[in-house]
């Protein structure tokens, strides 16, 4: 789940602010704005890595040595570490949701090392554009992301964020969505679903769906192939994710061609040996999670509802997995035995743990290059399904 996350009023607010950062560095930089039906980037609004930043990655040196809580910390995971602990914000688990969502971010943190040692902005190459998605009780909005080149239809995958229910938006994790339609040339359906504790359980899940439903629906109106569908997800995205997998199955609904899950929510119990590991890791720990299932769950007992509760749900039938999972991070455990409970289930697993980078890593690739591979890996593992 996605820690010292903020939720932007409107995607045009942060976007400045976002390439306010980058103006620093680059003198071409434009803003993109956003409306109720469009929303357009620069051509320098991507964090996904070009080669030619390899010796500027070399730079980013943390200030301090490796904590205590993660001897092993790769240096630049530790240097966005550091960064995002400098703004000193006050504990997510500490505060409300709305004042939550006020926090510095992980991303913002990544921007400022970006500004600061001059590594170039890649060209994005792909356009995006603002849809509403109707769902019981209203509209959510989603970002498509389209490539520039290539031809339609084109494969689509619809992507959830992370945020643990709560917090962040669509700006946080841009560069995940970018990066993942970016280097499989697919359709990227971004899904803002309703948050708590404005919007308590099971909304998330209700508006996944819903949103998966309206892309099955709609995938030739945004240059889809409404037969080469997947679905991906990170922490809490990650849950939601699997769940469409599972409502799909249920509902006799087509399934995803594949599903992509980021160290994804998959259990009920925090005392996991992750959970004791890494309770005071960061971005996440401990607190913060328990913090999130306070602010989603109705009461503490839907913990063990199997759409929380992953591990216990029924997974036989569902499309084949890619699990992606960090090593500092209290949720490893979690991706670790959704994996084996997959494969116990006859679905196909394919997984890949990252030593030395921490929760949020994955959207990191412009100053991570374990976040480089982990994109790799998951956009290779989508380009097979769609070529199936």
């Amino acid at each position: 789940m996605n820690m010292h996350f903020k939720q932007s009023t409107n995607e045009t607010r942060n976007s400045v602010q976002r390439s306010s950062i980058a103006a620093l560095f680059l003198m071409s930089a434009m803003f993109f704005s956003c409306g109720g039906s469009s929303e357009k980037t620069t051509d320098t609004d991507s964090l996904a890595v070009a080669e030619d930043t390899t010796e500027a990655l070399k730079t980013i040196k943390p200030d301090s040595a490796a904590p205590a809580w993660a001897p092993d910390i790769k240096d630049e995971m530790l240097a966005v570490i550091e960064k995002l602990a400098s703004y000193k914000d006050t504990p997510i688990a500490k505060l409300t949701a709305q004042q939550a969502r006020k926090n510095h971010t992980p991303n913002d943190a990544v921007m400022a090392l970006v500004a600061e040692n001059n590594i170039p902005m890649p060209a994005s190459m792909v356009d995006t554009s603002g849809k509403e998605i109707p769902v019981k009780g209203g509209n959510i909005h989603a970002r498509i992301y389209t490539p520039k080149t290539g031809n339609a239809p084109f494969p689509v995958i619809v992507y959830y964020h992370g945020g643990g229910f709560v917090i962040a938006d669509l700006d946080v994790y841009d560069a995940s969505a970018k990066g993942l339609a970016e280097q499989t040339g697919a359709v990227v359906v971004s899904v803002a679903y309703r948050l708590a504790p404005e919007h308590k359980f099971p909304t998330a899940h209700n508006d996944a769906f819903a949103a998966y439903e309206w892309t099955l629906k709609n995938a030739v109106a945004i240059k889809g192939d409404p037969k080469m569908i997947a679905v991906a997800g990170e922490s809490a995205g990650g849950n939601l994710a699997a769940n469409v997998s599972i409502m799909a199955r249920d509902k006799g609904v087509q399934l995803p061609v594949h599903q992509l899950l980021v160290y994804p929510v998959a259990g009920s119990d925090m005392n996991t040996e992750s959970y004791q590991k890494n309770a005071a890791a960061k971005p996440l720990d401990k607190p913060m999670m328990a913090w999130f299932v306070k602010n989603y769950l109705n009461n503490m007992g839907e913990a063990k509802d199997p759409r929380i509760n992953l591990v216990a749900a029924n997974l036989k039938g569902l499309p084949p997995t890619t699990i992606v999972t960090a090593e500092i991070d209290p949720l490893l455990s979690d991706g670790r035995m959704l994996a084996e409970k997959l494969k116990a289930a006859d679905v196909k697993v394919d997984s890949k743990n990252y030593d030395g980078v921490t929760h949020e890593f994955f959207g990191m690739a412009i100053i991570i290059p374990q976040a480089k591979d982990a994109q790799a890996y998951g956009s290779d593992a989508l380009k097979a399904a769609f070529k199936k």
